[in-house]
């Protein structure tokens, strides 16, 4: 029997995004060991830190090899002082390059909350929910909207007069990321509350046009499946998911939109060492944690590494799935079972989730986790 082997490019990036990855790559050689499954690695440096060092933000190469790979793990991006001369910081063209350039137009952020975790609005007078209330995803548009390159500036004088962000929504970018919003939704168990299917519309239309065809459009869509429709203006999502989360299963937005409301959707679960996500497309995969590359705990081996690992849970879930390897869907759950007992147990945790233990701690305690399944 051959035995395919799965080509990962590693970018660990800035500062503690190189710690969490390292985390991730254990992860990654303990189901390896586990479960057979042969994972052909490679990394590259990139972002802020490698452009102060070299002049470019990654090598060369690195694109094409990520266009090569069956999936891509991305550590963080973002270097005090690290600028390119038209004032745009070092590293993103890694982040857009690859959003763009392999046209990962869903980007996919899980809100859950496990068991032992309390999240950031908890005091000790209000345990607000029960871990099984907050389990909902946010479907975010990737490629369009305010971060498309239509911005500019005039400048007079040496005088910045007027800056202009121009915000793009096609029909081609709803259609695709409302369907696969409506795809996945098929593929979960509903909302905590009740048990129900339900995507969320969560626009502006009530003010601007571009939300305008993205409702239309989820309307055209929704007709295509059982699934219940809701909807949501983003300043009111914004305070619903705090206040009912357990009604919520997936929500779909465009760009900016998704990236505030999914940062702020983080405190349900955690904070943001907790919150993994995937970029994906209709070929190429890219998986994160969102936290950012934290300059001020860098080399202290105390950043949170679960996002890291989860982001690799994603990673062998869509695997399994593209490549119908059920020893990566096995591996995927073991995975997440694996830091959902060690988050129970509370006795390895980092300091923002109370704990006092190290990165590395926490990524050696998820592998052990792993290699102890019967």
């Amino acid at each position: 029997m051959t035995t395919m082997s799965y080509r990962i490019i590693l970018l660990p990036g800035d500062g503690v995004g190189r710690e969490v990855v390292r985390e991730g790559k254990k992860v990654l050689d303990a189901v390896s060991d586990r479960y057979g499954i042969s994972f052909d690695c490679a990394s590259y440096s990139c972002g802020g830190q490698y452009y102060l060092e070299t002049g470019r933000e990654w090598p060369d190469e690195a694109f094409e090899e990520c266009r090569k790979a069956d999936a891509i793990l991305l550590g963080a991006i973002g270097w005090p002082g690290a600028t390119l001369p038209d004032g745009n910081l070092a590293g993103a063209g890694v982040v857009f390059g690859l959003r763009f350039g392999l046209d990962l137009y869903a980007n996919v952020r899980p809100t859950k909350l496990y068991p032992g975790v309390r999240h950031r609005i908890c005091n000790e007078f209000t345990q607000v929910w029960k871990p099984e209330s907050v389990d909902f995803v946010v479907v975010r548009e990737n490629t369009e909207g305010c971060y498309t390159p239509t911005r500019g500036f005039l400048r007079r004088g040496g005088i910045t007069e007027l800056a202009v962000d121009s915000r793009v929504i096609t029909r081609k970018g709803c259609e695709r990321v409302i369907r696969f919003a409506f795809n996945l939704c098929m593929k979960r168990r509903g909302a905590p509350k009740d048990g129900k299917r339900r995507v969320t519309c969560v626009d502006k239309s009530n003010v601007m046009n571009g939300c305008q065809l993205f409702r239309q459009v989820f309307n055209e869509i929704a007709s295509d499946y059982p699934v219940e429709k809701d909807y949501s203006y983003i300043d009111a999502f914004t305070q619903w998911i705090i206040r009912n989360p357990e009604f919520y299963d997936v929500a779909v937005t465009s760009n900016m939109l998704g990236d505030i409301a999914t940062d702020l959707a983080s405190v349900l679960q955690g904070g943001m060492g907790m919150a993994a996500s995937a970029n994906i497309g209709d070929t190429h995969a890219m998986f994160e944690p969102v936290h950012g590359s934290a300059p001020k705990y860098t080399g202290q081996n105390k950043a949170n590494p679960i996002a890291s690992i989860l982001s690799v849970q994603m990673m062998l879930s869509y695997l399994a799935e593209k490549k119908t390897d059920s020893r990566l869907k096995e591996a995927s759950e073991a995975v997440e079972n694996a830091v959902g007992s060690l988050l129970k147990r509370g006795n390895t945790l980092t300091y923002d989730l109370g704990g006092e233990a190290t990165c590395s701690q926490v990524g050696d305690a998820v592998v052990e986790s792993i290699n102890h399944i019967p």
